[in-house]
């Protein structure tokens, strides 16, 4: 897993919880890399698990909300980063569309070596679509929180619905439908 997706959790976890709590989750969990991470690094998926499961205990919120938290987080981030990504498009729709066959080609001409979802468009109008997420890493929530600012980015909000489709959560039906 890309080192930014964790630089930017950190981040967050200290943005909400302070540098204390950032530190109590490093400190108990069992990371190959010392919770030393840089952005361009690759890390192991597991250590993102160990530093949620201990947020997760502190927090008293489930591993869930947190991705979704999370996701919410790192849309600002990649408005900042990459705000032609995101400038490219006019309406939260087509840029959900886009996100296989454009933003992810485009993510991993950045960077090669990233491990991405994949999302299946089965259906789409001016104002829905209907995807399919798989992942190995059954972050789908944090991909709820992305698409939830998406939304609010161009001054609509949306119904997100997860329908799983298998018990460890790598595949998921998102049915996204935009309200105003």
């Amino acid at each position: 897993m890309k080192g930014m997706i964790f630089t930017e959790f950190l981040d967050l976890v200290e943005e909400k919880y302070g540098l204390e709590v950032v530190d109590e989750i490093i400190e108990k969990s069992d990371l190959k890399s010392n919770g030393a991470y840089t952005s361009v690094g690759v890390y192991d998926f597991t250590e993102m698990l160990q530093l949620l499961q201990h947020l997760s205990m502190h927090t008293k919120l489930s591993i869930d909300k947190l991705l979704l938290l999370y996701g919410e987080h790192f849309f600002s981030v990649l408005l900042k980063r990459y705000p032609d990504f995101i400038s490219a498009y006019k309406d939260p729709i087509t840029l959900l569309a886009s996100i296989e066959n454009h933003i992810h080609v485009e993510v991993l001409k950045l960077y090669p070596d990233a491990e991405l979802p994949t999302f299946n468009i089965l259906e789409q109008t001016e104002t829905s679509i209907i995807m399919i997420y798989k992942s190995s890493r059954a972050m789908h929530y944090f991909g709820k929180g992305i698409m939830h600012k998406t939304f609010e980015h161009f001054g609509s909000t949306a119904s997100v619905i997860l329908e799983t489709l298998n018990e460890n959560g790598t595949e998921v039906k998102f049915i996204i439908q935009q309200i105003t």
